[in-house]
């Protein structure tokens, strides 16, 4: 038999077409749905599921096909492993409605915020209230820009060059041979 349907009339829902895609290419799907499956049952479950996805929603899935790209057979192939691959995995999640978890599993503790601590005058007033703004109160860049009234670029250089300070600072302190455990405690102010 041709590897070819008239498609056209399929996915105008022409009853006739899809008989006789059905009665083409019916072995073909359940071949490649038996490749995924664990057992027979599971088989006539998932080849019925390829049918529906086929024709779900108006043959949208069918409409995809592009005969440039592949064979219809090696395309329904794909489409059947793909889909019964789909179904098995959504079998295997857990399906324990959200209502009924205890509320206590679902609780979010606080999370402590450590600071660091550096002099004073390591970074001017407004490296400080942009580093403020972005990691404190997590506004976004073009917030900051607003609210401070510049440009969205010096909210970024000012982010940056701050951002040098620190590094040069903490990498300095650590050049200068005090163990990971002390600079932890120095640089922390809880």
């Amino acid at each position: 038999m041709p590897d070819s349907v008239d498609l056209r009339l399929l996915c105008q829902g022409d009853k006739d077409a899809w008989d006789g895609f059905v009665r083409r290419y019916a072995g073909l799907i359940v071949s490649a749905v038996r490749a995924v499956a664990r057992e027979q049952a599971d088989a006539e479950d998932l080849v019925q599921e390829v049918f529906l996805r086929l024709c779900k929603d108006g043959f949208r899935l069918m409409r995809s096909y592009d005969p440039t790209r592949a064979g219809l057979s090696t395309w329904l192939t794909i489409v059947a492993r793909s889909t019964a691959r789909d179904v098995l995995r959504r079998r295997q999640l857990p399906s324990t409605p959200i209502d009924a978890v205890p509320e206590a599993l679902l609780a979010v503790t606080p999370k402590t915020i450590e600071r660091l601590k550096y002099p004073d005058s390591l970074l001017s007033p407004r490296q400080k209230l942009v580093l403020s703004l972005i990691y404190d109160r997590e506004l976004e860049v073009a917030e900051i820009a607003t609210a401070l009234g510049v440009d969205p670029q010096t909210v970024r250089s000012t982010h940056h060059k701050a951002m040098l300070k620190l590094r040069s600072y903490f990498a300095q302190d650590e050049r200068q041979g005090a163990s990971g455990d002390d600079r932890t405690r120095n640089r922390l102010n809880n």
